[in-house]
């Protein structure tokens, strides 16, 4: 790992993911990082909300307007249980798990700042560079936009950032241009009727029948109403309706994901199902009410950023022999990193994490999820060699 910061990292990250912080709960979190980049010399600056920080690294003599590099971590957990009996640095809060790998992304970012001072104070550091330690990146609307409305995003000129891949061995990162992760929204769909007894039900208005027919009927509905090619995908993950067997209920609701792989369905899904759900619901005498909550558009990594990512990861690890650099597909999944791209281009990398004698792939969002710790080293190498030869090329 690189000056040594490698025991540090680890025991950091083992830290992180014993005290998982939820989205815009994570004020141990923001705490920890505040104290150490402070011992390092720096200024960080934490966010309006109280979690997550931004700190800033200038060389002297940088002139007004010098645009930043940027490197972005997400720091919250997810609402799991963690299942790892056999690690000593299993999670202490029930429910709560560092089961996507932000525990590793925070190491990552932080190592790069401890290595980017030690540069900066050294005057190896030629450009100006500012890490961001994003809060509720799990969570609708993300973190990402709490960044830039304090402005994390003013005067950046790129960013990059990595997010951990189980299915790629660590030791490498997986790169795509276009288009790495997809749209990511969330909604809420409410029917509402009288009411009544079981007995009667062309006397009321079954909500039940009309709430199951909806999620199995809506989702092949949209699909058929939207271009194939932009991977349009509603998915339920829960349905509420009744309580008791023989009282047909005054209100249910489903609640899913829509998902697409192209911007231009991301931006029909919306009026898409309002137009079906007016007649849809029609036909079972339901009255509805959707809440449509925009998430993420798709995460699209810019070419010259992909190829400057390739370039360093080359030149850091490529000695070594075997590759390092793997092409990677387009995923469902979303990521608020997506929010940032909007301001200046740049690039996600897949981080491999998986050690090479295991077998199975601990998955991302499961209770068992865990990493390479090796991977976190590999991170830092590729974001300080950005940028510490970025201004050169």
């Amino acid at each position: 790992m690189v000056r040594g910061y490698d025991a540090e990292l680890i025991a950091f990250r083992r830290d992180l993911h014993r005290h998982p912080e939820l989205g815009r709960q994570e004020f141990r979190t923001t705490g920890l990082l505040c104290d150490r980049l402070v011992a390092a010399g720096l200024a960080p600056r934490v966010l309006p909300g109280g979690t997550g920080l931004i700190v800033d690294l200038v060389p002297p003599g940088t002139p007004d307007g010098t645009p930043l590099l940027a490197f972005r971590a997400d720091i919250d957990a997810l609402p799991i249980d963690d299942a790892k009996s056999e690690v000593p640095y299993r999670s202490t809060v029930p429910g709560r798990a560092h089961a996507c790998g932000h525990d590793v992304h925070t190491s990552v970012v932080l190592g790069t700042a401890l290595v980017l001072a030690d540069a900066l104070r050294e005057g190896r550091l030629r450009q100006p560079v500012r890490l961001i330690f994003q809060p509720a990146e799990e969570v609708m609307p993300g973190g990402a936009l709490d960044v830039i409305a304090a402005g994390g995003m003013d005067g950046v000129g790129r960013i990059f950032a990595v997010h951990c891949d189980p299915k790629v061995l660590v030791g490498r990162v997986g790169l795509r241009t276009g288009a790495i992760t997809s749209a990511c929204d969330a909604l809420v769909l409410s029917l509402d009727g009288p009411g009544g007894h079981t007995a009667r039900p062309h006397l009321t208005t079954d909500l039940v029948t009309a709430i199951g027919r909806l999620a199995a009927d809506l989702p092949g509905a949209l699909a058929r109403r939207m271009d194939p090619r932009w991977g349009v995908s509603l998915v339920w993950g829960r349905i509420t309706a009744g309580s008791a067997p023989n009282v047909i209920p005054q209100h249910a609701e489903l609640e899913g994901t829509v998902r697409c792989l192209e911007l231009a369905g991301w931006r029909e899904a919306p009026d898409v199902l309002h137009e079906l759900l007016s007649k849809m619901a029609e036909i079972h005498r339901a009255k509805w009410s959707l809440d449509y909550r925009r998430g993420v558009p798709p995460v699209v990594n810019e070419a010259e950023s992909i190829s400057q990512l390739e370039t360093a990861m080359k030149r850091q690890f490529g000695s070594r022999g075997g590759e390092v650099v793997e092409e990677t597909e387009q995923s469902l999944g979303g990521e608020d990193f997506s929010w940032y791209l909007e301001h200046a281009p740049g690039a996600l990398a897949r981080l491999g994490v998986r050690a090479p004698h295991e077998t199975a792939v601990r998955d991302l969002h499961q209770g068992r999820f865990d990493v390479d710790e090796r991977a976190i080293g590999i991170g830092v190498e590729l974001f300080v060699s950005l940028a510490l030869e970025h201004a050169r090329t």
